[in-house]
This record gives structure tokens, sequence and C-alpha cells, in this order.
């Protein structure tokens, strides 16, 4: 077996991993930073597939709210390192970004191989070795353990960032393995569950065949928190074989989540007409509609698609439909039942993890003084929109300067390098 010595690991080569990094050879370090993969960020590549959305534009104190029950415990990092400077940082690597219609903020070319690559090449030159395909099993007396082609190989280390991400997209490394491994440290880690999911609809045959992989545009959906207080928004979403997902979904999925499982099922409200009041929706329905069909009523006065017309049919009970005021109201609100999340390796992202209560405010393991904990493997979830790489980039960089602090503190001389910032 081979062993092999360095000061600083990092664990984990995604976007909090990536960041650590950088922060500590910054300071002045050399990094050692090992992946179970063959090549760093194959989850940040293939997010950014459809467009690499870095962060959000909003204002903090609206973009601050998106962590929900975790929002006191990511202000600190993300007010330090908030879109402004994640912006400019990309500004740093050559990466210029806009602001779209929607206030998400995207590279200029919208891809992430460029911004990987030009941040790889810094990595490189600040001293930060990378060691691929070496999958972290532990420890073994004082040692980490990790096991790589050649056999497995022990490497002492005096500070350590873990940044192994969440339980979702295991395929990409993201795969939940080292939940066991801080379990058998004693500590406390929240059971992963998938967050920015899609949701289980039992949906009839007639349905499923015929509106799958539509989607269903300009609605509102609400769904009350667990302290019930309604939560409202406005987007889109696509109907799947089995049920729901999409943008819209994803944004509500932390609630509806948490509702299955305290309730068995979550109850989502659908306002199928945005911008227009119960008062006239009431009025356009009871509208006299001569000879012609309902679906077709409900189309010329309301604007009502096929598929929308359809989910009426499929949510509500026969009579309502010769009930031109509960009709009504359904248009406005009508309920959508969730019975279970998507599996979590479907999902977009995970929530639970190692909880903000076992780290301190430098994201060290208060068990395990010198072993800090960065990214999604915290207890934490944002819905898509840049929130997750904000929270992931701010947690790296929280990290960072955490294990920089207690290498400086805790270091040998011969440990540290020097950096050409030329």
């Amino acid at each position: 077996m081979q062993t092999a010595q360095c000061k600083v690991v990092v664990i984990g080569g995604g976007p909090a991993g990536l960041m650590a990094a950088e922060t500590i050879a910054n300071a002045g370090w050399k990094v050692d930073l090992y992946d179970a993969m063959p090549s760093v960020g194959r989850k940040f590549l293939l997010a950014g597939k459809g467009g690499m959305n870095l962060t959000h534009s909003e204002p903090a104190d609206t973009f601050l709210t998106r962590y929900g029950e975790r929002q006191p415990q990511l202000t600190p990092l993300i007010t330090q390192f908030d879109a402004a400077a994640l912006r400019a940082w990309a500004a740093d690597l050559g990466v210029a970004t806009f602001v779209g219609s929607s206030g998400r903020v995207f590279p200029v070319d919208m891809k992430a191989a460029p911004l990987l690559r030009a941040w790889l090449h810094r990595l490189r030159g600040s001293g930060v070795d990378f060691y691929m395909r070496h999958r972290w099993l532990g420890w073994q007396d004082g040692h980490l353990r990790f096991m790589t082609p050649a056999g497995e190989v022990l490497v002492r280390a005096d500070t350590v960032v873990l940044a192994l991400g969440g339980g979702s997209w295991g395929r990409l490394g993201s795969d939940g393995a080292w939940v066991r491994l801080l379990q058998d440290k004693g500590i406390d880690v929240a059971a992963l569950q998938p967050a920015n999911c899609g949701f289980d609809v039992p949906w009839s045959a007639y349905f499923r065949e015929r509106f799958a992989g539509q989607p269903m545009t300009s609605v509102i959906a609400q769904s009350p928190d667990l302290h019930g207080v309604t939560v409202s928004r406005q987007g889109q979403f696509v109907i799947t074989e089995g049920g729901v997902e999409g943008s819209l979904i994803y944004a509500l999925s932390a609630y509806l989540r948490e509702h299955i499982g305290r309730d068995g099922t979550a109850l989502l409200h659908l306002d199928l007409v945005p911008g227009k009041s119960a008062e006239r929706v009431r009025a356009e329905v009871m509208h006299p509609r001569g000879s012609r069909s309902l679906s077709s009523h409900l189309k010329s006065r309301l604007g009502l698609d096929s598929l929308k017309t359809a989910l009426l049919h499929e949510c509500l009970p026969p009579d309502y439909f010769h009930q031109p005021q509960l009709l009504a109201a359904a248009i406005k609100a009508l309920p959508l039942r969730l019975h279970a999340p998507r599996p979590i390796d479907e999902a977009i992202s995970s929530a639970g993890g190692v909880r903000f209560e076992v780290v301190d405010e430098h994201l060290m393991l208060r068990q395990m003084p010198g072993v800090f904990c960065a990214g999604e493997m915290l207890d934490w979830e944002a819905p898509t929109g840049g929130y997750l790489l904000t929270g992931c980039f701010a947690g790296g960089r929280q990290a960072g300067l955490g294990a920089a602090e207690w290498v400086k503190k805790h270091h040998n001389p011969s440990s540290q390098v020097s950096i050409d910032q030329n």
C-alpha cells in the first residue's frame, strides 16, 4: 500500500471543492485535490448544458429568503461572497456575464466549459494538484483512505475540506456514500432527500397518453409551508408520464416534500389564469355559451388551452362542470394532489446532510478539528435559478478561509509555498 504526505487536502471537485482549493491556495498553501471521477466539475458541466445559470440578480433581502429554514446559516456566507462578487470572480477569469429577462445571471456564451477550463488553468498555476479516480473511503490510523485504479492509497493531511456533494446524480459522483463514513465518526447527518425534484401523480391513462411531455405554461402554484404560511410562485412546469416536474415545481419542492413526509400527500393549488381576477373568471364562465362546447367556451372566454382544460377534468369531480361558480373557483385554485417525490438520483439536488449545528462558523466539524465541510453535503437546499451554485461557491470559500486559518495556526513552515500571482 502506497503512502503519500501532504498538508492540505480537498476532497471533491465540484464548485464548492474547487472554490475551497482556490481560497486556500491564494492564502499561500499547497493544496492537493482528490476526486472519485476521471475529471472534475462533471455535475457543473451537465447543469450548464441548458445555459450556465451562475447566480441571480434579485435584491439581497429577497435572494437570501430562497434558502428557507437555513437562511440564518447561509446569510453570513453569501453576504461575503454574493452575486456581485461571483460575477466579478467570473470576470476575473475572463468570463463576462449578463442578466437575463428572468433576473438570472449567465455567462455571455451561456456555457460552463470555458469557465471551468479557465478556472482549472488558474488553479494549477496556483499550485493545486489534482488526483482523479481517487474514491475516498474514510480514515485509517490518522490517514485518509482512497481507492484508486492502482489499489488503496493512504494520505496524511493535517487539514481536510470535504466537498463531496449531496445524493443526486450519483453517476456524476454525488452518490452520498460519505454519509456512513461521517456517521461512523459520530457526526450528525440529516437523511439525504430529493430536492428540486418532480413528484408522482396517478394520472388517468387518457391524460398520461395524451399530455405527457407537454408544458403547463403561465400558471401560479401555491403551497403552504409547514407553518401554514402560503408560498406562491409563478412559472411553468411539465406533465410527465408519472406526474409533474419543472422549475415551478422545483421552487416549491421543499414544502411539498415535507407535507408528503408528514401527511402522506401534498396539495398544490394552481391558478390557471394569472392576471384575471376571480370575479372576471366567474363572469366569463357564466357567460352564455350557446351551442359551443365547454372547452371551446373556456378557450374563447379565458384562453384555456386543451391541456389546462384536460387538467380540470383530471382533478375535479364531474358535477363541477355543471356548476359554473364551482368551476370558476377551481380555475383560480385547482387542487392537484401529489403522492411522492421522485427518487433522489433523479433530483437536481438534495436536501439533508451534515447539520450546521455540528460545524462552527468556519464550517469546521466541532468533533473533528481540522476537518471542514462545504457545498451540498451540508444540510441546506435552495431552488434552481442560481441559488444552488451561489450557495456552493460561498460555502466553499468559507470552508477554504477556515482551512487556511487553521493551517496558519498549526502549520509546519515547510508546508507553505510561494505562489506567483502574475
